[in-house]
């Protein structure tokens, strides 16, 4: 009889964010490859605000790209933010991507100019913006600091969400932004906490040991047999 190590699912969870996250992004490609082997365009499946046309945009749009520069630059914002809020944050990675994706693109359909609205960007803005805010909220060290390097990589988007490029869909940058704060704030319960360090803990127990005994909590029933002795 051979024994089998209990998997590790630190190492599980790390592979499969890498995976799911590399996914996204090879479907990006794929997509494109076929427009440009088959000759095909699928702007049209970009957003249209307004129209009952574009709705279907709102779910597709991510996946279409103007052409391999516009790819090009998507390409390791997504795999790379995508992966950051799989791996650190668990529980609420995929809820919050799924909000980011489908509250941004509503919202571009709502505001935006009369024209098709694609590309990832949009989901970009989102996650960069969950990041930055959830790593602040959680104060936790390890998500402070990939908010910090979000903010390093990625601090110059905030410039997009202005209307000053009119081949930019500025409004799919500003609805992704803002939902992703939504999404940060709302799941904000749901956070990684901060990991308390082993000093602290024990700083912690000594603060409860230096505590006087009637300010220790008292079990109930015990506090029931003083009450009962003091009668008698």
């Amino acid at each position: 009889m051979r024994l089998k190590e209990k998997p590790n699912i630190t190492s599980l969870h790390l592979v499969s964010s890498i995976f799911i996250s590399g996914l996204l992004v090879v479907i990006l490609w794929l997509i494109f490859l076929i427009e440009q082997t088959q000759h095909l365009s699928f702007h049209t499946l970009g957003i249209w605000p307004r129209s009952v046309e574009g709705i279907k945009g709102i779910f597709l749009s991510v996946f279409i790209h103007g052409d391999l520069n516009h790819l090009l630059s998507n390409t390791l914002p997504v795999w790379l933010l995508s992966f950051f809020i799989l791996y650190f944050y668990p529980r609420v990675g995929w809820r919050s991507i799924i909000f980011i994706w489908l509250v941004g693109g509503l919202w571009t359909w709502l505001l935006g100019r009369s024209s098709y609205h694609i590309g990832a960007s949009g989901l970009i803005y989102g996650m960069a913006a969950f990041l930055v805010l959830s790593g602040w909220l959680s104060k936790n060290y390890r998500l402070i600091a990939i908010a910090l390097l979000v903010v390093f990589l990625y601090g110059s988007l905030f410039w997009g969400i202005f209307p000053m490029q009119p081949d930019i869909s500025w409004e799919a940058h500003a609805t992704g932004a803002l939902a992703g704060l939504i999404a940060g704030w709302y799941f904000k319960q749901a956070l990684p906490k901060r990991e308390k360090y082993l000093w602290e803990l024990e700083d912690e127990n000594e603060e409860d040991n230096d505590r006087p005994e009637q300010d220790q909590d008292v079990p109930y029933w015990h506090a029931n047999n003083t009450w009962n002795n003091d009668d008698e």
